[in-house]
């Protein structure tokens, strides 16, 4: 058996771009400046975090002004609804904010403490492959409606929604919207305005980027409440001194992923297909779940019968294969996912979560190591557990 280690989880990280090290390296030690700084180090750091600023700009297709450079794609979801939240109360515009039942943490959490802070929210449910439609979130929307909130593609199942089409509903109704795509760099299109989107929220280290650093892209004139204090920086959006090693990484990694984006997507889409044809074929119990076409192109996730997810995949990291159950921010913790709830899992196949995700090193090879690998442990796993279906 190679000893080579079969990353299959990039839906929770990926590995920093070569090309992107090399970019950043000069910003760690010569152009190490202060970008608020007047002497001449602070300015050439400046004038590097403009560039980075035009460089996303020209991706999502936007104004470099209307960027937000945040920690990570957690901290833009929080601004993006806590912010437009409060700006809108302190205006009298309504408490009113529409999401779905199988949004990331960072973003059903935090509806679920704006409720305690007098806002309503409507959690608009899902079909059984986690995918929520325009017409929803018309029947959904109220005078006071201040915001919607709608995933681009679910980070454990990998259903891609209709953001196009609830974008151009919501700009004609002139309710602000806002979108986590922090699945779809490289994967999906990104520009702000054929979306119709308010805000966006990326994360770096999703995309072959740093970690440490994401943004918030928000439309000009966005009302927005600043959540971070203690600085004018970013037009007072979010103070901080802009860590500009991570924001020139950043700007190199988006500019990367869309120029390979089509190229990407053509290698990812077989090799999918493939993995989902295998495993099914070789798991009698593997569910395929999320939608089987308008689905990320490199996602796979399975719901196995009678299974327990977190078990195999601790035993296929002891053969050399890393994957994950679901959402790495929630792995672990012996408790079924919101997102399976919502889509009505067979209640047997709640605990047996697994997710493969591949990557732009993927290959042929990776996707028969691990169906190989599979297949034997749940041969196992079935024998410790007879009554599996």
């Amino acid at each position: 058996m190679s000893d080579e280690i079969v990353y299959l989880d990039h839906s929770a990280t990926t590995p920093t771009d070569p090309r992107v090290v090399e970019v950043m390296l000069p910003y760690f030690t010569t152009q190490f400046g202060n970008p608020a700084s007047l002497h001449s180090i602070g300015k050439a750091a400046g004038r590097a975090e403009q560039e980075a600023r035009a460089k996303i700009a020209a991706v999502l297709g936007c104004d470099p002004s209307e960027l937000i450079f945040t920690s990570g794609g957690t901290e833009s979801d929080n601004l993006a609804l806590i912010g437009v939240a409060h700006a809108m109360k302190a205006r009298n515009r309504g408490n009113h904010i529409i999401t779905t039942s199988v949004e990331h943490h960072a973003v059903y959490d935090v509806a679920k403490m704006l409720e305690t802070d007098g806002f309503e929210v409507t959690y608009l449910p899902v079909d059984a492959y986690g995918r929520v439609m325009a017409a929803q979130v018309a029947d959904a929307l109220r005078p006071e409606t201040v915001l919607v909130s709608v995933m681009y593609a679910n980070n454990e199942v990998g259903t891609v929604n209709p953001i196009a089409e609830i974008g151009a509903l919501l700009r004609s109704k002139r309710v602000l919207f806002h979108v986590d795509a922090v699945q779809a760099p490289g994967l999906l299109p990104l520009n702000v305005k054929a979306l119709s989107v308010d805000l966006m929220s990326l994360s770096s280290h999703k995309f072959y980027g740093p970690k440490g650093i994401g943004l918030l892209y928000t439309r000009r004139a966005t009302p927005l409440a600043p959540q971070m204090i203690g600085g004018t920086q970013q037009a007072h959006r979010r103070a901080g001194t802009e860590p500009v090693v991570l924001i020139v990484g950043m700007a190199e990694a988006l500019a990367l992923a869309e120029a390979e984006r089509e190229e990407t997507v053509a290698r990812l889409l077989p090799l999918r297909d493939a993995l989902i044809e295998k495993v099914q074929a070789a798991v009698p119990e593997a569910l395929l779940t999320g939608h089987p076409t308008e689905r990320l192109p490199g996602h796979t996730s399975f719901a196995l019968m009678g299974l327990n997810g977190d078990s195999l995949l601790l035993d296929l990291n002891e053969m050399g294969i890393a994957a994950s159950g679901g959402s790495a921010c929630t792995t672990g913790q012996q408790e079924p996912s919101h997102v399976f709830l919502a889509m009505g899992v067979d209640p047997d196949r709640l605990m047996g979560q697994v997710r493969f995700v591949l990557g732009k090193h993927s290959t042929m090879a990776h996707v028969d190591r691990l169906v190989y690998q599979l297949a034997a442990l749940a041969e196992r796993h079935r024998k410790m557990v007879p009554d599996v279906r």
